[in-house]
């Protein structure tokens, strides 16, 4: 089955710019948009708003992983000598 964005939209009763944020990953998808999913595609087809309510909060989980290993990633100090490891070279972090 092939669908346009603008004809998804129309039978979600959402707008086309919203859609297409949200397949575009520039918007997430929020309860109020997985409630129409589940109706539209239906539960026995994968709908199920929670499915869509948990994948969106998984992916933002991800992200703030994600962020958060950047974060330490930028906070590592240049590589030095350690006495406890016998003059070894050690990445310290804050």
């Amino acid at each position: 089955m092939s669908i346009t964005i603008t004809q998804a939209a129309q039978q979600l009763g959402a707008t086309r710019a919203v859609l297409s944020r949200v397949f575009n990953g520039h918007a997430a998808i929020s309860p109020e948009m997985a409630s129409p999913i589940e109706r539209w595609l239906g539960v026995e087809h994968g709908g199920r708003a929670e499915l869509w309510a948990g994948m969106q909060l998984d992916h933002d989980m991800w992200r703030v992983r994600q962020k958060a290993i950047q974060s330490e990633v930028t906070h590592v100090y240049p590589p030095r000598p350690h006495k406890a490891n016998g003059g070894k070279l050690t990445l310290m972090t804050t």
